[in-house]
Parts: structure tokens; C-alpha cells; sequence
């Protein structure tokens, strides 16, 4: 049991939160600059589609996404076991598995024993990104969950920086410690956030009265079990709730992001035409750059919305990937260069709008009585798509070019309209009254008079907000 309070107890939540999500980030990123390096095509030139009909892109698409599967596999045992065994024990266990699976990745002399790593390590990856962004939610004030999310979010892009900047120090060794280093690193992230998650809390929504309070009326409308809750509306809307999480996870998928975070040194040597070291100096740029936009959230998603940032992200995300299409048509050498600032663009428009957003609303949308499995399905939905992504880009870039960033395109300029009709604000709102923005019902949110000069303007902001969702404001 944990000895802190306050403050340092939240900031020992965000950082343990943000290490998971750390390990989450440099595992996507990792495998970019991996793939076409020297040790990595000598040990398994099957997967090296620059040598013609020995290599296939077919076979890297799934050696890379079949991690995906293991996140997927990882999120389902989240969405059976989660409920019961508590949002900490399965943090555990997933950086136990994710550990073993590394070190099998790491230790392989074949596509087979690579293949059966990336799945046990994507299991375990799969139980910590369906639990983490609850546990973190559920421990957090109303005022700055979202922040919070924001921050664990960040973090997980420094893991996707640090990954690209680790596989352009290692592709300076000539030996199969060129790509063994890098995956075995993802170890020492997995213990760390293990041992942060042992001296912290279990979410207080267990046991707290009012929740249980809010358990008994969510059972009692509904006579099925809770695993079926999610399945059913009625009037809390379950299913409804739950369709919004994973429409957000889908959306962050199929902006295209990891077509990027995944084959960022594929794209500057095929699309652009750039040399293997300068593609991978430029991946690891554009990962500081990303790292940069993660932190633009951080201040606003509490005090814009929502909404709003994945309005500006979606739009933005679009345009990038429509330019993108053109330049990689025109094959010229100013369009490589037009390209490549979109494809830094790109990553900072998703940084500020689209990376932390759906981590957190299956956490804000769900009720207590179906949020663990609700977040589960969302997990699994954000990686079966990623999954799809990373499976068809190696193969898509290879027989259909610069088409590729036009269905991206298309995707991104569909999801402004979903994203406008469909998903309520929810900043500043506890859990408990994010519930009454689906049932249709008021709630009467509580001010407090030390809040202050500073407090009044936060009081305003509030007010507005509760007014827009149908929330009744009382002294």
C-alpha cells in the first residue's frame, strides 16, 4: 500500500501510468528502423522485399502486424479477466508477459521464433493499454483527467522518439546487436512499470459508496449479466456508450498514424527515395517532433475540449494526406521535400488532436458497471485496425504507391461529420456526471467558495460547459 497522498500520489500515478505507456510507444516504434537494417536482412532476409522475389512484403507486413493480433488477444483476456482480478494485477501481468515475449523476439534465429515473440508481447501489451487509461482515469480529478491522460500520452510518444533514436545509434553495429539492443530494451520499461504499479493504489470506484450506490441502479436496469451489459442500450445506453470508445480507437487507426510510426524509415526510402541512414536520422527528428506536438494537449484538452482537438486533428490529418498523395505521385525532388514536411505535419496534428482522445473516452463514456469491458472492446478495436494498417502498408506502397495516402485521406474527411454529430463534451465532468449526458437526466454539480478569483473563471468555463450538456448548476 502506497504511503503517498495528494500531489506526489498523483504525480506517482501519471508517471507509472506514463512508463506503461512508454513501453506501449517505443514497442510501436521499435520495428521502424529495424527492417531494413544490415543485421536484420542477414538474419532474416525472408522479409527484405529490397532483394525482389527473395524478399516479400507480404511476410514483413506480417511479421511487423502480427504483434497487432497479440494486443487484440491481449485486450479480449482484459475484457474476461479484467473485472475480476482488478485494473492493477492485470497491469502486472501484462508487463510480466510483454517481458517474455521480448526476450523471445530478442533471442531469434527465425521468422517462426520471431513471430511467436511479437504475439506473447503483444498479449501482454494488450492488457496494459485496456487497463492503464482506467486505472488512470478512475484515479484522477474531474478538473484534470484529462491532463493526465494527456501527459500519459506524451510519454508514450518520448517511447516512439526513443525508439527511433536507439535504432539509428544501433545501425552503427554491424553485429546482430544491431536489432537484438532494441528489443530486448523494452524490458527494462516493463520492470519499471512494474514496480511503480506495486506501491499504488487499486481504483477507489470499487468500493466507494456513491458507485456502489451507482452500480445498484445500473444492474437494476438491465436484467441481463454485467458481461452483457455492453451489448444492450435501455436507458443508460450501454451499447451506445460503448460504440463511441471504439469509433474513436477506429479513427485513430485509420488516420493513418501507423502507417507512419511503423514504417517511418520504409516511407523516406521508398516514397521519397531517401539513403537508408538519412531516412532513419529523419525518423528520428520526426520523432522529436512529435514528441514536441504531444505536449500542446496537455494545457488544452481541459480548457478547449475534447472536441475540439479532434476536430482541428481530423482536418488537419486530412490535407496532410491528401498533399502527401501528390507529392509521391510527382516523384520530383521538391515533392520529396514537400512530402517529408507532411509527413512531420501529419504527426503533429494527430499529437495535439487524436493520440490521448481515444485513450480516454471509452474511460469517460462508460459507466462504472460496464468501463472495464467497454475499454476492452475499444483496445481490441483500436488494435485489430492497427493490425489492418501495418498489415496492408508494406504491400500497398509497393503495388499501388502514392494511392495509398488517399484512402487515408478519404478516411480522415469522413470521421469530421462523426466527429461533429456524435461525440459530447465531456471536459471538467466527473464520471459519475458524464452518465447524465446519455440518460438524459440533470446533475447538479457542487462549487466550492475557497475556490477563489481563479476559481470563478474556472466556475464560468464550467458553468458553460454544464449548460451545453443539460447539467443543472447549484451553490
Amino acid at each position: 500500500m502506497t504511503f503517498l497522498v495528494g500531489k506526489p500520489l498523483t504525480l506517482a500515478i501519471t508517471a507509472t501510468a506514463g512508463s506503461g505507456f512508454l513501453l506501449f510507444g517505443y514497442d510501436q516504434g521499435v520495428m521502424s528502423g529495424l527492417l531494413s537494417g544490415d543485421a536484420f536482412v542477414r538474419t532474416f532476409p525472408e522479409i527484405n522485399t529490397n532483394t525482389g522475389a527473395n524478399g516479400s512484403a507480404t511476410l514483413q507486413g506480417t511479421v511487423v502486424a502480427i504483434y497487432e493480433i497479440g494486443c487484440f488477444l491481449g485486450a479480449l483476456m482484459a475484457l474476461f479477466w479484467g473485472e475480476k482480478v482488478g485494473r492493477r494485477m492485470c497491469i502486472m501481468a501484462g508487463c510480466v508477459i510483454l517481458s517474455i515475449g521480448a526476450a523471445l523476439q530478442c533471442s531469434a534465429f527465425s521468422i517462426p521464433h520471431m513471430i511467436v515473440g511479437r504475439i506473447v508481447a503483444g498479449i501482454g501489451n494488450g492488457l496494459n493499454t485496456s487497463t492503464i487509461p482506467v486505472w488512470h482515469s478512475e484515479l484522477s480529478k474531474p478538473e484534470s483527467r484529462g491532463k493526465g491522460l494527456a501527459i500519459e500520452l506524451c510519454i508514450n510518444i518520448f517511447g516512439v522518439m526513443t525508439a527511433y533514436w536507439v535504432d539509428y545509434g544501433m545501425s552503427y553495429v554491424k553485429n546482430d546487436a544491431q536489432f537484438r539492443f532494441p528489443i530486448a530494451l523494452q524490458i527494462l520499461f516493463a520492470i519499471v512499470t512494474f514496480i511503480g504499479i506495486i506501491g499504488l493504489p487499486e481504483s477507489p470506484r470499487w468500493d466507494v459508496a456513491e458507485i456502489t450506490q451507482a452500480i445498484r441502479e445500473e444492474q437494476a436496469a438491465t436484467e441481463e449479466s454485467s458481461f452483457m451489459m455492453v451489448f444492450k442500450n435501455g436507458p443508460q445506453k450501454f451499447l451506445h456508450r460503448t460504440l463511441l470508445g471504439m469509433g474513436g480507437q477506429m479513427m485513430q487507426q485509420l488516420s493513418g498514424v501507423n502507417l507512419i510510426t511503423y514504417y517511418n524509415t520504409v516511407i523516406f526510402e521508398k516514397s521519397v527515395g531517401m539513403s537508408h541512414n538519412l531516412a532513419l536520422l529523419l525518423a528520428g527528428f520526426n520523432g522529436v517532433a512529435y514528441f514536441v506536438s504531444t505536449l500542446v494537449p496537455i494545457w488544452t484538452i481541459d480548457r478547449l475540449g475534447r472536441r475540439k482537438l479532434m476536430l482541428f486533428a481530423v482536418i488537419g490529418q486530412c490535407a496532410c494526406m491528401a498533399i502527401l498523395a501528390g507529392t509521391v505521385w510527382d516523384g520530383g525532388h521538391a515533392a520529396g521535400l514537400v512530402a517529408t514536411v507532411m509527413l512531420f505535419l501529419f504527426n503533429f496534428f494527430f499529437g495535439v488532436g487524436l493520440l490521448a482522445i481515444p485513450w480516454l473516452l471509452p474511460a469517460e463514456y462508460s459507466p462504472l458497471a460496464t468501463r472495464t469491458r467497454s475499454a476492452a472492446l475499444a483496445t481490441a478495436t483500436n488494435w485489430i485496425f492497427t493490425f489492418l494498417v501495418v498489415e496492408i502498408t508494406p504491400v500497398s506502397i509497393d503495388n499501388v504507391g502514392y494511392r495509398t495516402y488517399i484512402y487515408f485521406a478519404v478516411f480522415n474527411f469522413c470521421f469530421i461529420p462523426l466527429i461533429y454529430f456524435f461525440y459530447p463534451e465531456t471536459r471538467n465532468l466527473t464520471l459519475e456526471q458524464i452518465d447524465h449526458l446519455f440518460t438524459g437526466e440533470k446533475v447538479k454539480l457542487h462549487w466550492h467558495a475557497s475556490m477563489g478569483v481563479a476559481g470563478d473563471a474556472e466556475r464560468r468555463v464550467g458553468e458553460k460547459d454544464a449548460e451545453l450538456a443539460g447539467v443543472q448548476h447549484v451553490e
